[in-house]
């Protein structure tokens, strides 16, 4: 336990997580990751135990604790054996729910964000496009204002829980013609005439079902637009230091539980007339490897301890998430090779984690689009800034 930034109450959480993770979530893993299809019971236990309530007002069912409870409920979903369902419940709780908190009006908050603590709503962000993944500004989807009502034309792609959700947090743009000053986030029941939801079929995360979603003449109320028109930009740019933060703290986690599991079955494989922990080669992987998820680790606590403050933590942040996912990818593919051939084999967990974990460089941002905003930091001396609040 790092006392630093853990407290007692902290560790409870952590150990009552565990238990509940372990009885009521990972008898059923093996069936969602076939079926690719999370049942709602789960939800609305989750939503029961409070657990999608950790950062929200306690005036919507919330708990209004500190982003370490937050940091422990990614780390204790990482280490059950399936990224594809612990990316369900945190796209849910810390994506989509993230924008109904922030810049949902009261309506939005009491029919919208309260059932969706509960587990009796569930909530998709659909920001990416089928034509620009992350050139956010170049998206096409557009809103366009009629009468009392918006329009919205377009599609989005690769959206975590876009199949089983409720409703849709959506950025669209009502002036394509300001380029990234004319997108506006709206929110949109997913059962309306004119939406289609398709599956698609992944390498990993396979627990999570993952969509395309195309947007036909679909009619929803103006009062249906979120925050201010024309603002979606920079709400979309405020809450990327908390997804890449989530990013690099699952990769740090998953990292360290493919760690964990190899050294327990390096204390039981043997070869030679030894178990294979004591040749030193393996012994000096296994001790890099961990020395880098470590670094990551205490870098990535640092990084929420920040922005827990409510410090902005751009830079930070997406250092965090290129740095860590890498070193889980790093990792994970050692941890498989001390396997051998039962690290290839799926009833061992490392052939999962090495399909899971690929995603961490490519979603919420591509490692190489990470590059390009750090370049523009530390060697053009750009300063990005947080939205302005009117």
């Amino acid at each position: 336990m790092n006392s630093l930034y853990f407290t007692e109450e902290h560790q409870l959480f952590r150990e009552s997580l565990r238990d509940f993770l372990n009885k009521e979530v990972v008898p059923h893993i093996e069936k969602w990751e076939k079926t690719g299809t999370i049942e709602r019971f789960i939800w609305k236990k989750f939503g029961e135990m409070g657990f999608f309530g950790i950062r929200y007002p306690e005036a919507y069912g919330g708990l209004n604790l500190d982003l370490f409870y937050t940091v422990i409920f990614l780390e204790e979903l990482q280490k059950i054996k399936s990224a594809g369902f612990a990316a369900a419940m945190w796209a849910h709780s810390y994506l989509a729910m993230t924008h109904l908190n922030a810049e949902g009006d009261e309506r939005i908050k009491q029919e919208y964000l309260a059932p969706s603590i509960l587990g009796d709503k569930i909530g998709a962000l659909c920001i990416t496009e089928p034509f620009g993944g992350s050139d956010v500004a170049g998206m096409r989807t557009t809103a366009v204002k009629k009468g009392n009502k918006y329009i919205i034309n377009g599609s989005k792609t690769f959206i975590t829980n876009g199949v089983f959700c409720d409703y849709y947090v959506i950025a669209a743009k009502t002036s394509p013609e300001l380029g990234n000053k004319g997108i506006s986030m709206f929110l949109m029941d997913s059962n309306l005439k004119g939406v289609t939801a398709t599956k698609l079929d992944k390498l990993g995360w396979r627990a999570s079902d993952t969509a395309e979603i195309a947007f036909d003449n679909v009619e929803i109320p103006e009062e249906n637009l979120m925050g201010e028109e024309g603002k979606g930009f920079p709400y979309i740019m405020q809450h990327f230091a908390l997804e890449r933060l989530i990013m690099a703290i699952n990769a740090h986690a998953r990292a360290e539980y493919a760690i964990d599991y190899t050294i327990e079955y390096m204390s039981q494989r043997e070869a030679f007339g030894k178990t294979i922990n004591k040749f030193q080669a393996l012994r000096h992987t296994i001790v890099e490897h961990a020395t880098d998820v470590e670094h990551c680790k205490l870098f990535n606590y640092a990084a929420v301890a920040r922005l827990d403050k409510g410090e902005y933590v751009v830079k930070e942040a997406t250092m965090a998430k290129l740095k860590s996912t890498k070193v889980a990818d790093e990792t994970i593919y050692s941890c498989l090779q001390m396997l051998g051939g039962y690290g290839y084999m799926e009833e061992y967990p490392l052939a999962r984690l090495l399909r899971d974990s690929r995603l961490g460089p490519i979603g919420g941002g591509t490692s190489e689009i990470l590059k390009e905003i750090l370049s523009k930091m530390i060697i053009d001396n750009k300063d990005y800034k947080p939205a302005v609040k009117h």
